[in-house]
């Protein structure tokens, strides 16, 4: 069974390596969508302009019920292939018995630490449809009154470029230290999965590698990071880090 945290786990640092480089590419960029020509723009502060080549709405995060509403449950009629991540959220909730994904609207005090701000409460649905649908880019637009709308990206920039030391040393450091996890061995597993990493298990240590660089992460008992080395392997100077 894949429960709804996992999902948080299986998402989180995929998630920020996309999201940092979506910010490498439009910086704090302002947004404008054009729901009836599933037209999704990007300007930078450069007023350069990066429309999405794919665009998907998957539904808003509002204050005043204090629930998220998928927007396949939203009576408001928008556009078939604007809704496919949404509808797939939903069929690989119903596979595994994910009540979050199929409920049409999810009150925020039925999700993890309860979330009253509706960014968090977006934020988390947002997470865990990157995980169920496999597209990482995500962007949560304010609508008006405190209301967010969660969207998953596509762009041919926002793609991930092959690994680099710094980035692959920033993901771990940065997601290790300041994301939640439910299951930190779980969720660098699966971000080393998703990235096409080498893994190697022995005992509490999982090794993560690709041709750029390295880390052996040593867990405790609750599967929590206790120690991590970071080795960039075109130089072979290792970095510690202990959370």
């Amino acid at each position: 069974m894949i429960s709804f945290t996992d999902l948080q786990d299986d998402a989180a640092l995929m998630s920020l390596e996309y999201q940092l480089r979506l910010f490498d590419v439009v910086g704090l960029a302002a947004w404008k969508m054009n729901l009836d020509e599933a037209r999704f723009e990007l300007t930078s502060p450069d007023n350069v302009v990066t429309s999405c080549t794919d665009v998907q709405i998957l539904g808003t995060s509002a204050p005043g019920p204090q629930s998220w509403l998928w927007v396949w449950a939203d009576p408001s009629g928008y556009r078939e292939d604007i809704l496919r991540a949404a509808n797939e959220a939903r069929a690989f909730g119903e596979r595994h018995g994910i009540p979050e994904l199929t409920t049409p609207e999810v009150p925020f005090a039925s999700l993890p630490g309860s979330p009253t701000d509706p960014v968090a409460a977006a934020s988390l649905m947002m997470e865990a449809t990157k995980a169920a649908t496999g597209r990482y880019t995500g962007y949560a637009g304010e609508v008006g009154g405190g209301t967010r709308a969660g969207f998953l990206l596509d762009h041919p920039d926002f793609r991930l470029p092959e690994p680099e030391f710094p980035r692959f040393s920033r993901v771990l450091q940065q997601g290790t230290a300041e994301l939640r996890f439910y299951n930190q061995r779980r969720g660098i597993v699966s971000y080393a999965q998703r990235r096409g990493y080498d893994i190697a298990h022995n005992g509490p240590v999982t090794r993560i590698s690709c041709a750029a660089a390295s880390a052996n992460i040593r867990f405790d008992e609750q599967n929590r990071i206790v120690a991590m080395s970071i080795n960039n392997e075109s130089v072979r100077v290792p970095t510690q880090t202990n959370p």
